[in-house]
């Protein structure tokens, strides 16, 4: 069977789409699906320990958003121009790949005006998609200066849904608790659902946690414009797995255990560095995987997940592990019961 494009596509209502997360990150509804049954269970995230034994092993990803969405003034115009950092190109070049909106405004040789007093200057050297530009920015100083000033003049980079300037509690959670390696534009939403308490409790049962990199990009949100999927091409990112994750997952794997990848950022890891005998190689590199049905998946035997978007890879993704058909039935189901979507939606176990 040949899947489509259109084949994902469902009437969402905006009233299911969360603009503020939970009080507490346990507390989001989780849907526990059965691939064998097709059975459905309605949980809350703080059940999650109920479905792991010692020895399992959780997979996530430790990368860190950073503040990506800049604001910047036009040269002459001084049009108020968007730019969203995607992925640095160059340090010593401070070359970044950005996304500019409104797009039709900038061309080759703009200079954009950043802060109340200028306080950073970046000339515009290509184009890159429609959208996108590459930028030089111009500022003396060592990387570490430069940073700083990105970091101070930038804002959490909040989907466009939440129409709001971010306030500090959001930044706090569009961050998982694990965070480790400064690198994304968006958080692997999945593990925003962890808390502490949650992490100790499961530990506290046996359940090992191997962390994994990837830094989210346009890749993973990146909107999917044809109808043949094998013909969309996903963005490169940055992924990482060190040895002692390896070791863990492999372990864990060949003594039966059950392998959780922790949202569709982990999967497309675990996914990109497969030995021939179906084990983890660690790996330090880039990765354009796409994951869509039909597709037999190599390392985990379970995922956690949010409810995603329609027609988006991330739906794709986690239609290839559960079966299209049954994906649909829990999204059915999830509406019916006033389940949330998307950054800060409800959670969905995958077993």
């Amino acid at each position: 069977m040949k899947y489509k494009l259109s084949m994902f596509n469902f009437d969402l209502p905006q009233t299911r789409i969360a603009k503020t997360p939970n009080e507490n990150r346990e507390d989001a509804k989780l849907m526990v699906v059965h691939k064998s049954t097709g059975e459905i269970e309605h949980k809350n995230v703080s059940d999650l320990g109920d479905y792991f034994d010692d020895g399992d092993v959780v997979v996530t990803n430790n990368t860190k958003v950073f503040p990506a969405r800049l604001y910047a003034k036009k040269e002459k115009t001084g049009a108020k121009i968007e730019v969203f950092l995607l992925r640095e190109l160059n340090k010593e070049n401070r070359l970044w790949d950005v996304l500019v909106d409104p797009a039709r405004k900038i061309r080759i040789g703009n200079k954009l005006f950043f802060g109340e007093n200028e306080e950073l200057i970046a000339e515009v050297i290509d184009n890159t998609t429609s959208r996108g530009r590459t930028l030089r920015f111009l500022l003396d100083g060592t990387h570490e200066e430069f940073k700083e000033v990105i970091t101070s003049l930038g804002s959490t980079p909040l989907p466009k849904h939440i129409d709001r300037n971010p306030t500090k509690e959001d930044t706090d959670r569009f961050q998982t608790i694990y965070a480790k390696h400064e690198g994304a534009v968006s958080a692997p939403t999945a593990g925003l659902h962890f808390s502490k308490l949650l992490m100790k409790q499961l530990e506290l049962q046996g359940v090992e946690f191997a962390e994994t990199t990837l830094h989210v990009g346009l890749g993973t949100f990146n909107q999917i414009m044809v109808e043949d999927l094998s013909k969309h091409k996903m963005e490169s990112e940055e992924i990482i797995i060190l040895g002692e994750a390896a070791a863990k997952i492999n372990n864990g794997k060949n003594a039966g255990k059950r392998i959780c990848a922790v949202g569709t950022t982990v999967m497309r890891v675990l996914e990109s560095s497969v030995s021939t005998k179906n084990e983890i190689i660690p790996y330090t590199g880039w990765t354009n995987i796409f994951l869509f049905p039909p597709y037999t998946f190599r390392i985990a035997n379970c995922m956690l997940t949010n409810f995603h978007l329609p027609k988006s890879s991330l739906m794709m993704q986690v239609a290839a592990f559960s079966g299209l058909d049954l994906l649909k039935e829990a999204y059915k189901e999830a509406l019916k019961k006033k389940y949330n979507f998307h950054t800060f939606g409800d959670a969905m176990l995958i077993l």
